[in-house]
């Protein structure tokens, strides 16, 4: 199996997008990645809808609140 990197609806951070990615890990659905560098210097791989993928390119800013969806900054 594979780590969903799904964030949680009560997950809270911000970052600059580092890189971005997608891959088809179950053979049958296409997941869309994005590498963020967060305000404390981490690194961390999440899951992200195919439209704000389309839309963020390496630099942006994007944000994650509690109860909602990351969104581009």
């Amino acid at each position: 199996m594979f780590k969903s990197r799904r964030p949680g609806p009560d997950d809270a951070w911000e970052g600059v997008v580092e890189d971005k990615s997608r891959g088809m890990l179950d053979g049958a659905n296409m997941y869309h990645f994005v590498k963020v560098r967060r305000g404390d210097g981490r690194s961390v791989k999440v899951r992200i809808d195919r439209g704000l993928w389309k839309s963020i390119a390496v630099g942006d800013r994007i944000v994650k609140e509690p109860g909602g969806a990351p969104v581009k900054a």
